[in-house]
């Protein structure tokens, strides 16, 4: 993992807006019948201007517009919102600019637009390849219209990913092998492949606890996520994080800022950031509700709701449980650097020790720790146990 470069930053902007809002789905997304566009667009102009006044010059080396759908604003907006970035912080050479997508016809069809605006990778929530699943999901395309967004995708984005979800309502192993077989063959680079997790206050979470909604028992679903890691291998597409798989050179960049625990404003209804200036580094998060958003980002400029200090702890805390989501894990050198203390100050040697033992984390070398195999599909615990 190199070290952070604070003269680099990146930039996420939130669009809250779907058609629909998906029943397994916990994200901040608003269905509206009617979305001011050009008042939503120049606010998110007002809070770029206000983060860019607060971290001072930096270079944007990654831009990922998500949500919500932002593939339901116009190429416009888009091309605006880069433009206003480059201006106020200036882009790398090799700038990556992703924009999140669904598959339906219309917004598929917008494709050529993005492009023509300086969007050169996009994201495409497909999350099954049948018709049935799709429709349990609450998603608005068919198959054919995935397999028709995947191929014009590649037609004008030399990068691209598309979504996954598995474990899905009454899935076999069987059945998820062959979907995955055949996703595979239409990659271009990187895949996205998610657990379908029941989170609290979706619909989903009633149905479930009703028990009118069944999916696969523990044991199925990380036979399936074996059976990922193994094909995805094979094919050339090693997992690089616990639930995304890449050719070399395809990450996410803008993802590896997360995980890496890189500086990125967040912009937008909801959206989140962590921004480091004058010796210090802070999260940020914007108010979520678009109408209170656009209201307060009218009045003040932006619509900061948490603007918190992070101390050494919390930050030790954050950089582990997201570096260690990464296949190669944390270096240990640029985890001293960004903290001003080592990691063995904020776990506990015994139980590191441990985990070592029963094969879950990789010894500790010089310069680097991370999760084996094994220990991936249970960070969450691991992280419990060695944690201090």
């Amino acid at each position: 993992m190199p070290a952070s470069n604070h003269n680099e930053i990146s930039i996420y902007v939130h669009w809250p807006f779907c058609l629909a809002k998906c029943p397994y789905c916990d994200f901040n997304s608003h269905v509206r019948e009617t979305i001011n566009e050009d008042d939503m667009r120049d606010a998110l102009l007002s809070e770029v201007e206000h983060y860019a006044n607060l971290v001072g010059k930096r270079t944007v080396k990654s831009i990922f517009f998500g949500g919500g759908t932002p593939s339901l604003m116009s190429a416009n907006t888009v091309e605006t919102v880069i433009r206003h970035i480059d201006r106020t912080f200036g882009l790398s050479d090799d700038i990556e600019i992703t924009l999140e997508a669904n598959p339906t016809s219309v917004e598929a069809a917008k494709f050529a637009d993005f492009a023509s605006v300086g969007v050169n990778r996009v994201s495409i929530g497909i999350q099954a390849l049948n018709d049935s699943d799709l429709k349990a999901l609450g998603r608005e395309h068919s198959v054919n219209e995935a397999l028709g967004a995947i191929e014009l995708s590649q037609k004008y984005f030399s990068r691209s990913n598309f979504d996954l979800i598995y474990a899905r309502m009454g899935q076999t192993t069987a059945e998820w092998e062959q979907e995955l077989s055949q996703a595979i063959k239409m990659a271009n680079g990187h895949l996205s492949l998610y657990q379908l997790t029941i989170e609290q206050g979706t619909p989903f979470y009633g149905s479930w606890r009703k028990g009118d909604l069944v999916i696969p028992e523990e044991n199925v679903s990380a036979e399936m996520y074996d059976l990922t890691n193994q094909i995805c291998s094979d094919q050339g597409y090693p997992a690089y994080e616990v639930s995304n798989y890449a050719r070399k050179g395809e990450e996410s960049r803008h993802n590896l800022t997360y995980w890496r625990y890189g500086d990125y404003i967040g912009v937008g209804a909801g959206a989140h950031g962590r921004i480091s200036y004058d010796g210090n580094t802070y999260a940020t998060m914007q108010n979520k509700k678009p109408e209170t958003w656009l209201k307060n980002t009218q009045m003040n400029g932006h619509a900061t709701k948490d603007h918190i200090q992070l101390s050494a702890t919390e930050m030790a805390e954050e950089m582990i449980m997201m570096g260690l989501r990464l296949t190669d894990g944390i270096d240990l050198n640029t985890f001293e650097n960004r903290i001003g203390k080592k990691i063995s100050d904020f776990t506990g040697s015994d139980q590191v020790d441990l985990m070592i033992t029963q094969g879950f984390l990789a010894p500790v070398f010089p310069d680097r720790l991370q999760l084996t195999e094994k220990g991936r599909p249970l960070l969450n615990q691991i992280l419990g146990q060695i944690l201090v």
